[in-house]
């Protein structure tokens, strides 16, 4: 052990056979040109987790090292370091131990001496420091998150209004006087990522500007502005977003990418032409959120086991199904994430690229250059993939290119819009595909929805009435159900509702299934034939969820049409 703590951190990663000789020089090319730590371009470059490099740095270091989401902050250390501190050396405190006087201070280099003898020098003497070892990113997160947001938003406003400047609103980060508009719109977009909003709206009416966030799929209204200050703010998000500023009557899109709390954060951008104004849309991309493990998706054991039994097939369709903002391009990406490795080649084709992911080749539809779907999976043939991720069928062509493809012995992922996983097939024969391509070549139909997830600090226990008995599907013979209301509280934001979960349905297709397509079976029919194989529609997950507790009849009913379970009581 003694030895093995000399090592200096590449060789330690080497000998443990987490990166190899060639990703060490790569590194170390890039530490010449930067010089940042070792540890940091490695997680960069996509070659280690962070996770990795805390565990190896604090086994080379002797020291210990923990996970900083998973710990219990304490208010009197936090008073003991003062924001601009905690910034300034990327360091955090977590517990004072009033026994002992010692700080378990969080450090991203443990080995910063300068920074512990300042840290040392501004406590009250006696109080030891134990340095922790945290990935850096989770330390600028729980800076932002447990010292209070940074640019104040009102703070802005008013000098905007008054021309004084608000100290409080600039970055300790830069000494630099920056503009109050160009702070304005990175509180708003830093402001928007830590609310967990999917999406921002900037609405212009005939006398003021609405800013409205889709939060868990639900559009929020969070401050009105005057209008005049959207000219300004519509040319600061055109210049983030690379669009032309002098345009605007026609629509534009773009893409922003900064980086808040230690990680990137992507937006989509888009212009909209209206009558009062550009209408600007921006969607966010969160990496992190992005891409969940497969058994993050909230599937029972039987669906995860059916859904990893589909993935394992060489060749054939997967589609997702659902309407847009369902978690779609999500399901996609954790199945791609599980199946990359070094031995299969993976690319895509997307309208555009949301989530850059490593090892995996990705291309970005062009039709300025005649690069559609259907070209692009032609040209993507020549590259010798073994599975393919076409965004989106959107017409014949496509699905014929796709369904070739599968033909050829290659895996290939893509999405419908459709309402259902039987709706699937009438759809694509609506497109244009025939039904004995399709026989055979789909793999499975995955559809599904987002629901919002029940708040556990406030939910409320009652026990379901008749009508809530019947949409559950519970008989006379079932005592009792306990189910959950939304109240709201100041965790969940007064909405009663916290996060998203999705509700899925899996259709694997079967011989028999793939000769009643051939025959063109109605919808139906098959429906009939998969409930007899063990199919769960997407009312019975959402039902599913609503008896576990973790979201509500009034959610599911939001997304899926419950009334059908009723009729079918009916009669």
């Amino acid at each position: 052990m003694a030895e093995q703590a000399k090592l200096p951190l590449g060789k330690l990663l080497i000998q443990k056979g987490v990166i190899s000789e060639d990703q060490l020089r790569i590194a170390l090319i890039e530490q010449k040109r930067s010089n940042e730590p070792l540890g940091k371009l490695l997680i960069t470059l996509g070659f280690v987790t962070e996770a990795t490099v805390r565990e190896a740095l604090s086994e080379n270091l002797n020291q210990q090292s923990a996970d900083l989401n998973s710990l219990v902050v304490d208010a009197i250390a936090l008073k003991l370091i003062p924001k601009e501190v905690a910034k300034r050396y990327r360091v955090f405190p977590i517990v004072y131990e009033r026994a002992t006087d010692n700080l378990i201070l969080a450090m991203s280099d443990t080995s910063n001496i300068v920074a512990l003898d300042q840290i040392s020098a501004m406590l009250v003497k006696g109080i030891t420091i134990t340095p922790l070892l945290v990935n850096e990113s989770d330390i600028q997160r729980a800076i932002d998150q447990y010292y209070g947001f940074e640019l104040s938003i009102d703070g802005i406003l008013h000098e905007i209004e008054t021309g004084e400047v608000n100290y409080a609103s600039l970055g300790t980060t830069s000494d630099e006087y920056s503009q109050p508009m160009v702070r304005l719109i990175d509180a708003i977009l830093a402001d928007a990522v830590q609310n967990s909003a999917s999406d921002l709206h900037f609405e212009p009416e005939q006398s003021f500007l609405r800013i409205r966030y889709r939060i868990d799929g639900i559009l929020r209204q969070i401050r009105s502005l005057h209008k005049s200050y959207w000219p300004a703010m519509a040319v600061r998000l055109k210049v983030m977003s690379t669009m032309n500023i002098a345009e605007t009557r026609a629509p534009q899109d773009g893409r922003i990418s900064i980086k808040f709390s230690g990680r990137q954060i992507d937006f989509r951008a888009s212009a909209q032409p209206t009558t009062h104004g550009e209408n600007f849309v921006l969607r966010v991309l969160d990496r992190q959120k992005g891409i969940v493990p497969l058994d993050g998706l909230g599937l029972g054991e039987d669906e995860l086991s059916l859904l990893k039994l589909m993935i394992a097939r060489p060749d054939g369709v997967i589609l997702v199904t659902g309407p847009t903002g369902s978690g779609k391009t999500t399901t996609l990406y954790s199945i791609l994430n599980h199946i990359n490795t070094e031995s299969v080649n993976i690319m895509t084709l997307e309208d555009p690229v949301e989530y850059p992911m490593n090892m995996i080749r990705q291309t970005s539809v062009n039709e300025s250059v005649k690069m559609g779907f259907a070209e692009g999976i032609r040209s993507m043939m020549r590259q010798d993939p073994d599975i393919i991720l076409v965004g989106e069928i959107r017409d014949k062509e496509t699905a014929e290119m796709a369904f070739s493809a599968a033909m050829t012995g290659h895996q290939v992922y893509s999405t419908l819009h459709t309402n259902s996983a039987i709706g699937s097939i009438p759809r694509l024969l609506d497109i244009g595909v025939v039904p004995d391509i399709m026989a055979g070549n789909i793999i499975g139909i995955i559809a599904q929805r987002l629901v919002r997830r029940l708040c556990p600090s406030c939910r409320e226990p009652h026990v379901a009435d008749d009508v809530e008995r019947r949409l559950l599907g519970l008989g006379q013979d079932v005592g009792p159900q306990t189910l959950y209301r939304a109240v709201g509280c100041d965790q969940c934001a007064h909405q009663g509702y916290k996060g998203r979960i999705a509700i899925i349905e899996l259709l694997k297709m079967t011989p028999a299934l793939d000769e009643m397509v051939a025959r063109r079976a109605s919808s139906r029919e098959l429906k009939t034939a998969a409930a007899s194989g063990g199919f769960h529609s997407l009312i019975d997950d959402g039902v599913r969820r609503v008896i576990e507790g973790v979201t509500t009849l009034e959610e599911v009913g939001r997304v899926v049409d419950l009334t059908e379970r009723l009729s079918e009581r009916i009669h």
